[in-house]
């Protein structure tokens, strides 16, 4: 038995997919910054002075990493519209892909932080800098640089696991192609379209990413270093 490809049906639906697209693209622009400011608090609170921070961040980040992400998902969604708090589906899937990928930024950035060599927090003490100075110009530029890759490579696994978030009827690309293929009954040509379509996103992410880093680390200009 031959199938017999065919694509026109489906790519009738272009502007939502372009639409699907776009809300890919929001929450994975929101959960990558929002996600990155929650992983940098978490990875200095763990490795910082205050004893009871570090055990309370270390209880999020290993709750996190041990449970799955669409659980996490639905007992953001679910759990707050219990508690009265009635949310839609995209901040409640934005709300969990923060918490969850804040808990794999912790790790990673905390591995670039303890990563510094103790030399230069002891010249960073010598200068008589605060220790927001010290963090701020001594330990968090080059950590951040030297765990960027594994940064990147993280966000964008974060962009291609939103697609579970259509679980909550989050109208992202898989959701909308939930939708068309029921709509066409053509499921191997739409997803076959999603698929083609999250390839071209990470790719796009990735370049971007790429300019990010020429423009924050000067050093990568200059040694043509890769992400």
């Amino acid at each position: 038995m031959r199938y017999q490809f065919d694509f026109s049906a489906p790519l009738a639906y272009w502007p939502d997919f372009l639409a699907g697209a776009a809300t890919t693209l929001g929450l994975s622009l929101a959960a990558t910054v929002f996600g990155f400011l929650l992983g940098v608090f978490c990875a200095l609170a763990g490795t910082g002075r205050s004893a009871w921070l570090a055990r309370l961040c270390a209880v999020y980040v290993e709750t996190i990493r041990n449970t799955p992400l669409l659980v996490q998902i639905f007992i953001v969604y679910f759990g707050l519209a219990s508690l009265g708090l009635k949310v839609d589906a995209f901040t409640a899937a934005t709300a969990a892909l923060v918490i969850n990928v804040g808990a794999y930024t912790s790790e990673i950035v905390r591995a670039g932080v303890e990563s510094i060599p103790l030399g230069q927090l002891e010249a960073a003490e010598c200068l008589a800098l605060s220790r927001r100075q010290v963090l701020m110009h001594v330990v968090l530029p080059p950590a951040i640089e030297r765990v960027y890759p594994a940064l990147t490579s993280q966000y964008v696994l974060l962009m291609l696991a939103s697609s579970i978030t259509s679980q909550i009827s989050a109208e992202e690309l898989t959701a909308v192609a939930n939708r068309i293929q029921s709509e066409t009954f053509r499921s191997v040509e739409t997803y076959l379209i999603i698929a083609a379509a999250y390839l071209m996103l990470s790719l796009v992410m990735r370049g971007v990413f790429w300019c990010a880093s020429y423009v924050a680390f000067p050093r990568r200009r200059r040694l043509g270093t890769p992400i």
